[in-house]
């Protein structure tokens, strides 16, 4: 049994976030003191959350679709924020215990790209595909060729 969204829920649940979102910078922006740039500030904040949101779930499917290409069990996996590492460490075929090294700072560093070389192996690319996910604006399109390139 898969779990989907239908387009309007998701497009219910994008509308609640906005007008929240526009809500609060409204409110803030009334404050006399600040002026112009509480205004700013709550824009800035409406398109960092945006972004965020637009690049979770942009990586979230493209780890599904990388998923399924490889046959591994449970891609629904990818939209849960911590279990999705779990997925990851299945197509890569690596222990599950290395979990615990993603939460060790600085060697969660060196575990990524170990994670992502396999998932690239895994896919037919070459590994060092993974090593381009420490490079900065690169890593957002690692993810999207290992998920949609045959």
């Amino acid at each position: 049994m898969k779990a989907r969204f239908s387009p309007l829920s998701l497009r219910g649940l994008s509308i609640a976030l906005v007008a929240v979102l526009l809500s609060a910078s409204a409110a803030l922006a009334q404050s006399s003191d600040a002026g112009p740039f509480t205004a700013l500030s709550g824009v800035m904040l409406l398109f960092a959350v945006v972004f965020g949101v637009g690049c979770y779930v942009y990586m979230a499917l493209a780890l599904q679709t990388i998923a399924t290409k490889t046959s591994t069990a449970n891609e629904w996996l990818a939209w849960i924020p911590i279990a999705n590492l779990f997925l990851m460490l299945s197509v890569a075929k690596k222990p599950m215990w290395w979990f615990i090294l993603f939460l060790v700072p600085l060697v969660n560093l060196v575990m990524a790209i170990m994670v992502w070389m396999a998932v690239a192996e895994a896919r037919g690319k070459p590994n060092w595909w993974g090593i381009l996910m420490i490079v900065p604006l690169v890593n957002l399109v690692v993810p999207g060729y290992l998920a949609w390139a045959d």
